[in-house]
């Protein structure tokens, strides 16, 4: 999730960061911006925004400045040490209001919200099952392959053979079914795009194969921990915010 936060105190912005990185590891923060003039200049460049966690009265104005001038669509959680521009607030693009200073569990309440409206007002996904299972009849699939280098050879390694992608200090691996560890140039984000939705990305570190998934068990402060049916000694987290989509992933229904 990409995340911008608008706040003049730069205090209570770290603050917020560590919150939302504890609650959620899976959260970016894509900016930190200080003034309704930073604000309304980067926010400009339309970059790829899930949520705005928002101060309101800044240094140079009101940030409802910034959601009138630019028409903004992104949710906005705003964050306050007054109760008396709720009414404002959600008069824009406002999905909840929280009063300093706030507390993990208030920050932990306000995520769930919004992934709760944004399941809630998805688009409703059509059942084109039949149409799918009449082209996968007419249309062989390509099986897909990530290039691994062993010493001067160039070797392609079949998804089939792959039980998980993972990150180690920077660097990208896959890791088959036998218990082979190989290192790749692909980045993660590349690797997802590539296989989902037969590979499941659980958090920043791992994108783990349908195929690979024993089963999930819960975990402390609501995350599942997915069970592999190769042995593997790192945990697999899945976060509290992805859980909905790990359960419709793992039945099949994506």
């Amino acid at each position: 999730m990409n995340i911008i936060i608008i706040e003049d105190e730069k205090l209570t912005a770290k603050d917020l960061v560590k919150t939302l990185i504890a609650l959620e590891p899976d959260i970016v923060i894509i900016a930190m911006l200080h003034s309704v003039e930073e604000a309304i200049e980067f926010i400009k460049t339309k970059p790829q925004v899930d949520l705005i966690f928002s101060d309101i009265e800044l240094g140079d104005g009101l940030s409802f400045e910034v959601y009138e001038k630019l028409q903004i669509t992104t949710p906005v959680i705003f964050c306050t040490a007054y109760n008396h521009y709720a009414i404002d607030a959600f008069a824009t693009v406002g999905i909840d209001y929280i009063l300093k200073p706030f507390s993990k569990e208030r920050i932990e309440k306000t995520l769930l919200k919004y992934q709760s409206l944004k399941e809630k007002f998805a688009t409703p996904k059509q059942d084109f099952s039949d149409l799918f299972l009449l082209l996968k009849q007419k249309v062989p699939t390509q099986e897909k392959s990530v290039i691994i280098h062993q010493g001067d050879k160039i070797i392609p390694l079949s998804e089939k053979e792959i039980a998980l992608f993972f990150i180690d200090k920077e660097y990208t691996f896959a890791y088959t079914f036998g218990g082979k560890k190989h290192i790749l140039s692909q980045n993660m984000d590349h690797l997802e795009k590539t296989y989902a939705p037969d590979f499941f990305r659980a958090n920043r570190q791992f994108l783990v194969n349908r195929k690979a998934v024993k089963d999930a068990s819960q975990h402390f402060n609501r995350k599942l921990q997915i069970n592999l049916t190769i042995p593997f000694e790192e945990a697999i987290l899945v976060g509290k915010l992805k859980t909905t989509a790990f359960t419709c992933w793992l039945s099949g229904d994506f």
